[in-house]
């Protein structure tokens, strides 16, 4: 292999302040392009990254299957040639290295239904689609790979595609921060947050998605200083905690999905991620990074949650639509101190072993099997010829 590979990145959004799969992305080709010559393709950029860029442009008035077909046919012709590996987050036949971030389409709208709805599926043109760019990923072929971020999101790739699909499992990383105390105080005090107040975190694109609602009436049954700070939300959150929590709008800030989460990492005192469906949820790992302790839903809910044990390296909830479970959880880490450092204890070795590093020094493993693989094909077919 190459010591210098050209890699071509697939990805519809290339910015951390886009959500946790494109944040893996950003944060994974950090320390890619530093030794490789990378070019992303996608729709929209927001980073500071050496990259070179090529931007996908379509109407935003086409309906979103015909947007995601348009990008895997544009991204076809452009890695025709060029490079060495596709690196691919999106769905489609263009690729070598397979990411898969979220329950596959086919596990979603297909398995666990019976035979007449199956059918029907197939009378929406999206769905036709999506599901036919998603087996174009799926599908073997010569120095393929497919990845999953978490060993939850591998059970359902096999559940949809059967256990002969072959997968690796490549979870996302985390670097340790060390906590400024000038940037903490200056977040707590732009948060309105006073010194004896417990600032308790959730950051989602979608918060409603990741248990907004059970964290607020958690919040309910908490004394007034305990306080929280939503990053990622978007303004229907903010009409949503109005019209259904009007007592807890003071002690509620509503933050912007913004690409700077850190300082509001280091403001905290708590971490709280009662998702009911994450493939991964790399926001609890980053909490860990800043040394917060970490409550987050069980692996049958969260790929992360597989990760960690109850109150060993993080509280683990059993039912994450239970308020008073949360509201346990965010007493006994904010008033047991011996449980809150052996929290700490052990997060930070998780962290330790889940960095953004290895997760390269893997996927440069994946693109050294990958280009060998095609050159034995390439070398037998031209023999036979």
């Amino acid at each position: 292999m190459p010591e210098r590979l050209r890699i071509a990145l697939l990805v519809d959004r290339f910015g951390r302040r886009f959500g946790g799969a494109e944040a893996y992305g950003v944060n994974l080709f950090e320390v890619l392009c530093q030794r490789h010559d990378v070019t992303v393709i996608a729709h929209d950029f927001e980073h500071d990254l050496p990259v070179k860029q090529i931007r996908v442009t379509v109407s935003r008035k086409w309906p979103s299957w015909m947007r995601v077909w348009h990008f895997a046919r544009e991204a076809t012709r452009l890695t025709r040639e060029n490079f060495d590996v596709v690196h691919s987050h999106m769905n489609g036949g263009a690729g070598h290295i397979h990411v898969i971030h979220v329950a596959p389409i086919r596990y979603r709208r297909l398995i666990g239904i019976g035979a007449l709805r199956r059918l029907l599926v197939y009378f929406q043109p999206s769905n036709v689609a999506y599901l036919s760019l998603e087996a174009a990923a799926m599908r073997a072929k010569t120095g393929s790979r497919v990845v999953a971020v978490s060993h939850w999101l591998k059970e359902r790739i096999h559940e949809a595609y059967g256990p002969q699909c072959i997968v690796e499992t490549i979870p996302p990383g985390a670097t340790s921060v060390a906590v400024d105390p000038v940037v903490r105080s200056q977040t707590r005090a732009a948060l309105g947050w006073a010194h004896d107040d417990v600032g308790c975190l959730l950051v989602a694109r979608n918060p409603l998605r990741k248990g907004l609602a059970t964290v607020l009436e958690a919040l309910s049954e908490l004394p007034e200083n305990f306080r929280l700070a939503v990053v990622g939300t978007q303004p229907e959150v903010t009409d949503y905690v109005r019209v259904n929590y009007p007592k807890l709008v003071a002690r509620v800030n509503l933050i912007e999905p913004t690409p700077e989460v850190s300082p509001y990492y280091q403001a905290a005192d708590v971490y709280v991620h009662p998702t009911l469906l994450d493939s991964f949820g790399l926001a609890p790992l980053e909490a860990m990074a800043h040394g917060l302790p970490v409550i987050v839903s069980g692996p049958e809910f969260c790929g992360f949650g597989q990760y960690v044990t109850h109150r060993h390296d993080a509280w683990v909830l059993n039912n994450p639509e239970d308020p008073s479970e949360i509201a346990e959880g965010l007493r006994a880490l904010t008033s047991d101190q011996i449980l809150r450092e052996h929290l700490l204890c052990h997060a930070a070795k998780l962290v330790g072993s889940l960095s953004w590093a290895a997760a390269a020094q893997k996927y440069e493993a994946l693109y050294a099997e990958s280009i060998e693989a095609r050159r034995v094909a390439m070398n037998a077919s031209q023999t036979s010829t």
